[in-house]
């Protein structure tokens, strides 16, 4: 190892203790992605990110790779409203349905009950003849 190498080395043990110590003291200390944040203070972000940054040709299939997948994504919500385009109009004609045969019972209940209601006033009007009848001396 060379003595530059071992002087990281030292810094980032070194930063790790301190932001240990400074994570059991205080509470608001966040200490997600603490080695990269003491990598970075000790390397130097520009060193750091040179490192990891992907070449050209990774960079192109990641990008590919992230636009087939928002095709997938529009290809997707575009078979669901169509889905439930579908089953909107499924249900208006259920409801469509529903409305004519209600209205057919109805049609139906008003013509028995007009029948009950003309049966009625025959009878009524058979006993009023047999009432004026039945009034009337015998000759």
């Amino acid at each position: 190892m060379t003595s530059e190498a071992g002087e990281i080395m030292e810094k980032l043990k070194e930063k790790k203790a301190e932001y240990e110590v400074i994570a059991s003291t205080d509470s608001s200390v966040n200490l997600e992605n603490i080695d990269n944040r003491i990598i970075t203070e000790v390397v130097g972000l520009e060193r750091y990110s040179r490192r990891y940054m992907p070449s050209e040709s990774q960079a192109q299939a990641e990008v590919q790779r992230l636009r087939d997948q928002i095709a997938q994504m529009q290809a997707n919500t575009v078979e669901q409203i169509a889905e439930v385009q579908r089953k909107y109009e499924e249900l208006q004609q259920q409801l469509r349905a529903k409305a004519v045969a209600r209205k057919a019972e109805a049609a139906t209940m008003a013509a028995e009950q007009s029948k009950k209601d003309d049966d009625l006033q025959l009878q009524l009007q058979q006993m009023m003849q047999m009432f004026q009848q039945s009034q009337k001396p015998p000759s």
